[in-house]
């Protein structure tokens, strides 16, 4: 049962996070002191329940605290060693751990435990980082505050940090909090509900005052040829960029991406002193940790043509990996963790909008919401002062800190898809629903693409948030609808590494029953419509440079001659031929092209239950609900086939076990001789 204590922290914790003006995702941490009974000696023992290291505080759990016997954390203050190893003091807070389970205690467990309040909360928000990152920042917190906020300098967080805030308190007993140079603002209160009102005064009291004594334009005026371009032409030249930059940003590791066209960051890109100050950085830790140091920003108008500005983009990056590696060089130490990489997390494009990069989704969307938080730091510093984030060397040492490089090598090792932006179509039901499922299981973004919009979102809907995956409307046998559909899957995911054509249909029957709309429909869904989803999508798999995978779900009935299937096999065995032919010609860009022959896949099929599993039982004279088990007794294994199997072959060609091979058709029906391959 939840310590009463305990429980109202997360309650506070909750709504404080819920709210992006208090703190940024992830960023920043609660705690509470009390009492609880040792299950040991059975006498009352006082504890400290904070935030634990990684979670945030929105969606903090019980399980997301890290619970300390306090008298031994601030005995810690006896065998302190000094500034110099007070890294060493984060393996400490282990041996002051009580009971099993919770999180690891973070680097801000000090700030919390050596305090002397009851309650304490260190958050992000951005009106008190304007202020602490403001030149005049100490004169500024007096003046906005008076002796009620105390002005911290500049210190990396850790055991020092919470012994200098411990101190302060102790001589300001009138004091509810601090702000952190550079950082944040901590507060404080004997409650929890004090506590949370004091730093909502904080967080209130800046904003307000930002409002009513700042400059009206904190960024100079508009820089003519910047202004945002019309919202559909802005997501068409998106979408057109989005390749290029996603190669940019993945020239060391593969990036998933996510852009945002928000008014903040077009305003932003649209004005005089935006090149200016997106080059000083951001200041927070939590935002240059997600962000990089620094962003890459396009430095042409939106006159510019797409071949013009990518060609600018290329030379912009070269001339960032080596700014980069200058910053690496100037700061790094022998002790110091090899360069993690030069490319850029944050790209601009001034008119268009902000792309932002991650491992994943989500951490490529939250780090376009921290550099959000940075331009609003930027404005409120601005328009009350100067804007003077930390030193580059300070940035340095957060950013290669032993600590930081010790929780990157303690994450779970990625999935076999983490980071591939997978385009499968038909993927609303039967086989293309398989295959989408198993690859957002191994980790992939999946854009479920069909020609019904309705049921692609509510398949992508069950494979999770739109972190995971969208859904698209795509009828692939129309050029501009497929390029729409291709769109929208850069824009959400920044890129596409994998795409399946899957989408189909049959009409069985025989040659002189076969009219030339039967023939017409079945070639454009599947011969005509891989041909231009496979075209649209080379298209950027070659900008993107990361090599990529395309599979051709065909059939066992594109080598097999079976009864009343003219049309059907004919444009099964043109998908066929497309493999090898594409096999050989994306080769050279690293494209991977294979293929699936499935047979007699029932189960959970929409062409099946539309007609086409009635005409094959009649023309094999079986009952339809036979079917499936009649595919299987012919076969070699006598086993059916399920749209399960078909997408495991799936995860196995795009997967790193098959890396070598491309012009492949698996055949997937439980053996079929007369369809062996030759």
């Amino acid at each position: 049962m939840t310590n009463p204590t305990a429980a109202a922290l997360i309650e506070r914790s909750n709504r404080l996070g819920a709210d992006p003006k208090n703190t940024n995702y992830a960023g920043g941490n609660t705690s509470a002191k009390g009492t609880e009974t040792d299950p040991v000696t059975g006498h009352p023992v006082e504890l400290l329940w904070v935030k634990g290291s990684g979670g945030d505080l929105g969606t903090l759990k019980e399980q997301g605290l890290a619970v300390l016997r306090l008298e031994r954390m601030r005995a810690l203050v006896d065998v302190y060693p000094g500034l110099e190893r007070e890294d060493e003091m984060v393996a400490a807070f282990d041996y002051c751990l009580h009971g099993k389970g919770g999180a690891a205690p973070s680097i801000d467990t000090a700030m919390h435990g050596l305090v002397d309040a009851a309650h304490v909360d260190h958050l992000h928000p951005d009106s008190g980082i304007a202020i602490a990152t403001a030149a005049d920042g100490e004169e500024l917190t007096a003046k906005i505050f008076g002796d009620k906020v105390v002005w911290v300098p500049w210190r990396r967080p850790g055991f020092q940090l919470g012994l200098d805030i411990a101190a302060i308190k102790a001589k300001n007993p009138q004091a509810i909090g601090t702000i952190l140079g550079g950082h944040g603002i901590t507060a404080w209160g004997d409650t929890s509900e004090e506590a949370e009102a004091n730093s909502l005064w904080i967080i209130d009291t800046a904003a307000a005052y930002i409002a009513e004594h700042g400059k009206a334009q904190p960024f100079g005026g508009v820089r003519a040829g910047y202004e945002a371009l019309p919202e559909i032409e802005r997501r068409e030249r998106a979408a057109a960029l989005a390749p290029t930059i996603r190669g940019i940003a993945s020239q060391d590791k593969p990036q998933v991406g996510h852009f945002t066209d928000a008014d903040v960051v077009l305003d932003f890109l649209a004005s005089e002193r935006a090149p200016e100050l997106a080059a000083l950085g951001t200041s927070c830790p939590d935002h240059f940790l997600r962000t990089k140091v620094k962003p890459l920003i396009l430095d042409l108008p939106v006159t510019a043509s797409v071949d013009e500005q990518i060609a600018r983009l290329h030379e912009l990056h070269a001339e960032y990996r080596a700014d980069y590696q200058a910053y690496y060089d100037a700061h790094a130490t022998a002790e110091s963790p090899a360069i993690r990489g030069a490319d850029p997390l944050i790209v601009l494009v001034p008119g268009v909008g902000m792309f932002s990069y991650g491992a994943n989704k989500q951490t490529a969307r939250v780090a376009g919401e921290f550099y959000v938080n940075a331009i609003n730091v930027m404005r409120g510093a601005e328009a009350l002062s100067t804007y003077s984030p930390i030193s580059d060397a300070e940035k340095f040492r957060i950013e290669y800190w032993a600590l930081e490089e010790a929780k990157l090598q303690r994450m779970p090792k990625p999935k076999t898809h983490q980071g591939r932006i997978a385009f499968v179509t038909g993927a609303a039901s039967g086989i293309g629903k398989a295959i989408a499922v198993r690859l957002a299981a191994e980790g992939a973004c999946v854009v479920v693409a069909d020609l019904d919009l309705e049921k692609a979102q509510a398949a992508a809907a069950e494979l999770g948030n739109t972190d995971v995956a969208i859904g698209v409307a795509a009828n692939v046998a129309d050029a501009d609808a497929v390029q729409a559909a291709l769109d929208e899957a850069l824009l959400a995911f920044g890129g596409v590494d994998l795409v399946v054509n899957n989408a189909g249909l049959s009409l069985s029957k025989p040659l002189l029953e076969t009219t030339e709309k039967d023939w017409d429909l079945q070639h454009d869904v599947m011969a005509k419509g891989s041909f231009l989803v496979s075209k649209a999508a080379a298209k950027v798999l070659i900008e993107q440079k990361l090599g990529g995978d395309i599979i051709y779900i065909s059939s066992k009935n594109s080598v097999f001659a079976g009864p009343n299937n003219i049309a059907y096999s004919a444009t099964k065995a043109d998908q066929a031929h497309q493999v090898r032919l594409l096999a050989v010609e994306l080769g050279e860009y690293g494209v991977r092209v294979n293929g699936i022959n499935p047979d007699g896949v029932v189960r959970g099929s929409g062409i099946f239950a539309s007609g086409w599993g009635a005409n094959r039982a009649a023309t094999y004279g079986v009952a339809e609900e036979d079917l499936g088990q009649f595919y299987a007794n012919r076969t070699i294994l006598k086993r059916e086939v399920v749209p399960e199997n078909v997408a495991d072959a799936v995860y196995v060609l795009t997967g790193p076990e098959l890396s070598r091979t491309t012009g492949l058709h698996i055949p997937v029906d439980s053996g079929v001789a007369a369809a062996f391959l030759r």
